[in-house]
């Protein structure tokens, strides 16, 4: 595939562009702070940056008329809904995380609350220094499970990629749910499973989940 990458200078837009050209695909549109460079046109646009670069990212998706992939955090619930407004004219997939092993992880949160829903919870998770959003999307996704506020603990250390953990807590025993990102490859591997999905979409929104169920 023809892709481009909005945030290509950061730390997934890197790990986006080896793993996509390890697998044969080529990059022909690069944004970052520096500005665009335009090699070709795009099939598809891989958005890894910040909340900032909405506007543009909307002006390259009318340009293009392509598929969008966004794993863009921290954005407000505005400019989610313009996300989800996009879905109307090409496929849009955005997740928070897009890790296999996080959507699992969603899925047995759920499973947990409908027969523990008297127990206390509470969610940690751990980023590393350089992550804007505090607490992380992907903790306010687990903490929108519930039907009640749960207390999330944020910790920004060092180059930790991400890990996140359920705690439920009856009054006799504590059970905890945890996932531990080691390396952002697997980011990487989950946005390319999603352009791929992408690409052969019709107009609409979607989300990681939609392409795992569907990619089975």
């Amino acid at each position: 595939m023809r892709y481009g990458i909005i945030g290509s200078s950061g730390r997934m837009g890197m790990e986006i562009e080896s793993l996509f050209q390890e697998k044969g695909h080529e990059l022909v549109l690069r944004l970052d702070d520096k500005g665009v460079e335009r090699i070709s046109t795009p099939q598809i646009l891989i958005d890894f940056s910040l909340p900032a670069a909405l506007e543009k990212t909307v002006e390259l998706l009318h340009e293009y008329k392509c598929p969008l992939v966004t794993g863009v955090t921290g954005y407000s619930s505005e400019q989610n809904e313009q996300i989800k407004a996009l879905g109307k004219e090409v496929a849009v997939v955005q997740s928070f995380n897009f890790s296999i092993g996080i959507h699992l992880m969603l899925k047995m949160t759920r499973l947990l609350n409908d027969t523990l829903s008297d127990w206390d919870v509470e969610i940690s998770e751990t980023h590393h220094r350089f992550k804007k959003d505090k607490p992380s999307g992907t903790a306010k996704t687990l903490a929108a499970l519930f039907d009640r506020e749960i207390t999330v603990n944020s910790s920004r250390l060092g180059n930790i990629p991400g890990d996140h953990t359920v705690t439920f807590g009856g009054l006799g025993e504590i059970l905890s749910l945890s996932h531990r990102v080691l390396s952002r490859h697997t980011f990487a591997e989950g946005a390319l499973l999603a352009a791929k999905f992408a690409l052969q979409r019709p107009a609409g929104y979607y989300t990681f989940s939609d392409v795992l169920s569907q990619s089975n």
